[in-house]
């Protein structure tokens, strides 16, 4: 039986003691960027710096004596993880949690310090479908209940507290939500309790881009796993929905967007640089997504859910490379550069622009060659400055391959 608004109302009673009633912030500096009104609500701030902590302890409360006395398993690429982690230590059972190998490490420490002594961390595979596998395959060996992270109808009931707090706190009825869709827990549950109480308000799921899973399965009519996956987005890269989610997000979704990666590593830099609010990939995925929506949402009351704080600071650099390379400002190439004495000092004379800047020079000398290929980074003050940079290469004879365009020698590089 789908999860509905007296399932979301039970949950908040059950909640409210446990978890943070989070803010509803107004922002200031999208606000006035988008000419509208934004909401942010901070899931951030939440006990364990995300959303999940609602589903997984409402899922694990309701379990039976007996299934508490065995133990509870669950699979997660990290948020849930901490959410399963802190309810085991707070409700003293026994946990075992999978994560994939992948996972970034700030977020496995963090699932040790929830749960204490009453969790068992294993890193398995490359994905959360890896870690979901050997997770199940456990949970048949040891009889323990199974936590999903998102495709239960109480995990969904418990994310759909969130929305009841949107509507509680703001005065005004939202005229837009944007949530962002991993396997789909979060926006099932907000858009069940929004759509009861508020049918009119747009609901509006972000996906990454290169992690579709919810956009492929609407479009084909039903859950669909997806060959392959970018698991940079690590909070909402799934290649399978759930179920439940699928049929929830049918019902009630009124748009997809599709967010590239490197737009939401922008997100991330400007949501830290200008409100000073650390949020990881998935978190800052529907703030990146306004962009998409910016002629809909002027003069509209509109609610971004940040959905989680959990960034690993050792993920920064590469988070600020990709977001210059996604915004045109950061250029690779390969060029063929004459080995003779004065060739580099002509490049940099006669083919950098006043304000472009060398990131990266990596040159290696071959012997009885007129050529050697230098591996080269650009960052560009403007990325109206591309355009130049190109014509003066060609014009001065500089042989060149574009690595931004060869996608097998950036993921290299990258």
């Amino acid at each position: 039986m789908a999860t509905n608004l007296q399932d979301i109302i039970r949950a908040n009673q059950m909640l409210k003691d446990i978890i943070t009633h989070t803010p509803l912030q107004k922002d200031q500096v999208l606000s006035e960027r988008y000419d509208c009104t934004v909401y942010l609500k901070r899931e951030d701030l939440q006990v364990v710096r995300s959303f999940k902590i609602r589903g997984a302890y409402y899922q694990i409360s309701s379990l039976s004596k007996e299934e508490l006395k065995a133990g509870v398993v669950c699979a997660s690429a990290g948020n849930h993880a901490q959410g399963v982690a802190y309810s085991c230590q707070a409700l003293q059972i026994k946990g075992v949690i999978f994560m994939p190998s992948t996972t970034p490490k700030q977020k496995v420490a963090q699932v040790e310090f929830f749960g204490r002594n009453y969790v068992d961390v294993r890193l398995i595979g490359d994905t959360f479908d890896d870690s979901y596998a050997e997770a199940m395959r456990y949970r048949d060996e040891h009889h323990m209940a199974f936590i999903h992270p998102f495709n239960q109808d109480h995990i969904i009931a418990g994310q759909g507290t969130v929305g009841l707090e949107i509507l509680n706190d703001l005065e005004e009825t939202p005229d837009f939500i944007f949530s962002s869709i991993g396997g789909g827990g979060l926006i099932s549950g907000i858009s069940t309790y929004i759509k009861s109480i508020s049918p009119a308000t747009k609901m509006i799921g972000c996906e990454p881009a290169g992690a579709a899973s919810m956009k492929e399965a609407l479009k084909q009519g039903g859950v669909v796993e997806l060959p392959e996956i970018n698991k940079f987005v690590d909070g909402a890269a799934v290649k399978r929905v759930g179920e439940k989610t699928y049929e929830i997000c049918k019902q009630y979704l009124d748009d997809i967007v599709l967010v590239p990666e490197g737009k939401i590593c922008t997100t991330i830099l400007k949501l830290y640089n200008e409100n000073a609010i650390v949020a990881e990939p998935a978190g800052a995925m529907p703030i990146a997504a306004l962009d998409f929506y910016k002629d809909q949402i002027k003069g509209k009351s509109v609610v971004c859910v940040v959905s989680g704080g959990n960034n690993d600071i050792g993920r920064m650099e590469e988070i600020r490379e990709r977001s210059l390379v996604y915004e045109g400002l950061q250029h690779y190439f390969i060029i063929q550069f004459p080995q003779r004495a004065g060739a580099l000092k002509e490049f940099i004379l006669n083919v950098l622009g006043p304000q472009d800047d060398i990131t990266r020079f990596e040159y290696t000398k071959k012997n009885n060659k007129s050529n050697g290929p230098v591996l080269i980074g650009i960052e560009l003050k403007s990325n109206q400055d591309y355009d130049g940079l190109i014509q003066r290469m060609d014009e001065l004879g500089f042989g060149y391959e574009e690595v931004n365009k060869n996608q097998s020698l950036f993921s290299l590089l990258i």
